[in-house]
């Protein structure tokens, strides 16, 4: 399917101020960006350079004064997501090693407090994708997904404790709870087309029978029509923009996707 995605971000700018933007959603296996616009205004140099994880991040500093950008993008992506119920838990010596990374706790996934809990939930689950699917389901059951959620940047822990969250805290125990059954998952950031409502969304993806699978607790059936921008550990990977020095919030800030009608040549 293919699909349009538009951001705008507003900011009113005290002092120079150094950014770093992750909002270029890149080719991978599952989607292709056809066509691309990315406006700032004013224009300022850019310097964009690929990141550990092989997301597309722009290096900048905004001047004084409102600062704007402006992104969109026609991407083909698939319209329905692999499952592979069944699929077999891969043991750690055999695990890539690009994949290991995956595994250890982070700063928003605190895994190694959550062994009781994830293997309590999976314990009638074949090990691999049936848990994975397991804890996703529990998520969905237990932790309330509420996009005007008062809660902000919570930890897994922290989200179990609250019952309640926003998409990435939801990821974040996902994440937690398969790291701590040794499945390694890491967190997606991008656009889902028909989420309500519409915004950047956050998921999380975990690491059974030799491949990455899709898992999101915040829908009740698997849903394709996903556009990824980043990849990361956890939030403090995937962060849309990072700026430094005194604290600066949007002063505006709108994200979606739509089906893309006139279809690229």
């Amino acid at each position: 399917m293919w699909l349009q995605t538009s951001c705008e971000i507003n900011f009113d700018v005290s002092v120079d101020t150094p950014f770093i933007l992750m909002l270029r959603p890149r080719n991978g296996a599952n989607q292709w960006v056809a066509r691309e616009s990315y406006t700032l205004k004013p224009t300022v140099p850019v310097f964009e350079y690929t990141d550990y994880y092989g997301n597309l991040c722009q290096r900048l500093i905004a001047p004084p004064g409102e600062f704007s950008v402006h992104t969109s993008a026609d991407i083909h992506t698939t319209e329905h997501i692999d499952t592979c119920p069944g699929a077999p838990f891969t043991e750690v010596q055999n695990l890539p090693e690009t994949v290991l990374t995956y595994l250890l706790p982070t700063r928003y996934c605190e895994s190694d407090r959550f062994i009781d809990l994830a293997r309590e939930i999976v314990a009638e689950e074949r090990p691999g994708y049936d848990q994975v699917a397991r804890l996703n389901q529990w998520i969905r059951d237990y932790i309330r997904f509420n996009p005007d959620s008062p809660h902000f940047q919570m930890s897994a822990v922290e989200v179990n404790l609250a019952g309640e969250g926003v998409c990435r805290e939801l990821a974040h125990l996902g994440i937690a709870l398969c790291r701590a059954l040794c499945i390694p998952a890491r967190m997606v950031v991008g656009y889902l087309y028909g989420l309500q409502p519409m915004d950047f969304h956050a998921w999380f993806e975990a690491y059974v029978g030799g491949r990455w699978y899709t898992f999101d607790p915040t829908q009740a059936e698997p849903r394709g029509g996903r556009v990824i921008v980043a990849y990361g550990h956890d939030a403090a990977d995937v962060a849309i923009f990072t700026q430094f020095g005194p604290a600066l919030y949007p002063t505006q800030m709108q994200a979606g996707v739509q089906l893309l009608e006139n279809l690229p040549n």
